[in-house]
């Protein structure tokens, strides 16, 4: 094989500069700068917690965790959750205004005298944790390990969406290098998470926790060949332990609730554009309400 680089080999200019029809799914909303592009109030309902969020992997760790605070009897933990599409009504000015960033998933408590904004999703994570006082471990050597699979989530999955996701999934053209380097990547991140489970129950070595809650929508979608399509290209099936996990845990009645808020697709029985009352999953799933699906 040459060593000589392909004819139509890319050659960076010296200065990057924003080509808007650089293709790919989302070219249309994707640009090299912060801030609103229009102004829009977020709406609020009447619970403490207010949740802006779409139901991608992100979206789901934010309202399985507070489902499950309110399957403990975490009163407090009772929340409104928004529907934000990521067709730009993350760069609204409200928006905004809870996440700089404009990413999903953002949350304001509002149950003290002042307001207090939580965005990033492993910070809301830990915030509803330290607020009530659940799925966190206490002692220092489970708490630390805890803590030590949250980030290696937050640090991986971009590896798994923004890389394997985008190149596999939604960019304008398959290229062959790009996916071989993250598919190798993600199929390392299955190898250690399996190694671990083959180790102990949950991921902390303690009971479930934060860990779990951050690390399934990621890894349990992907082991299912739920997240896209790839179950069969990356052989998922061959990480028993991650499999066994995945199951447990998606018997989880707060699990099973917590993804449903703020979907959009897939079977209408399973999708709850927004949750304002605990009876909302038996009375507003779009299979019930017969709304066209948000998009």
């Amino acid at each position: 094989m040459s060593d000589a680089p392909p004819t139509n080999a890319y050659e960076p200019p010296k200065v990057w500069t924003w080509n808007k029809e650089s293709g790919g799914r989302f070219a249309a909303i994707n640009r090299p700068i912060a801030g609103p592009t229009h102004e829009k109030d977020l709406p609020v309902g009447r619970h403490p917690m207010q949740l802006y969020s779409l139901a991608t992997p992100n979206g789901v760790k934010a309202t399985v965790m507070l489902e499950e605070l309110l399957e403990l009897g975490h009163k407090g933990a009772e929340y409104d959750g928004w529907l934000i599409k990521i067709d730009g009504e993350q760069f609204s000015s409200g928006f905004v205004e809870v996440n700089p960033n404009s990413k999903i998933p953002a949350l304001m408590d509002r149950s003290g005298k002042e307001p207090i904004r939580v965005f990033e999703s492993a910070s809301i994570l830990v915030y509803l944790a330290e607020k009530f006082g659940a799925f966190l471990p206490v002692d220092t050597k489970t708490r630390a390990e805890c803590f030590s699979w949250l980030f290696w989530q937050m640090g991986s999955a971009p590896f798994l969406g923004g890389g394997f996701g985008h190149f596999y999934a939604y960019a304008p053209s398959k290229i062959e290098y790009a996916i071989d380097r993250y598919a190798m990547e993600v199929k390392r991140q299955l190898d250690v998470l399996d190694r671990r489970l083959g180790e102990v129950e949950y991921l902390s070595g303690g009971d479930y926790s934060i860990a779990d809650i951050a690390v399934w929508p990621w890894y349990g979608a992907l082991a299912k060949g739920l997240l896209y399509g790839a179950g069969e290209f990356l052989s998922v099936q061959d990480y028993k332990n991650v499999q066994r996990w995945t199951d447990a845990i998606a018997k989880r009645p707060a699990v099973q609730r917590g993804r449903m808020v703020n979907r959009t697709w897939g079977d209408p029985a399973s999708q709850l554009h927004e949750r304002h009352d605990a009876g909302d999953f038996q009375t507003r799933t779009q299979d019930k309400i017969g709304e066209p699906a948000k998009e």
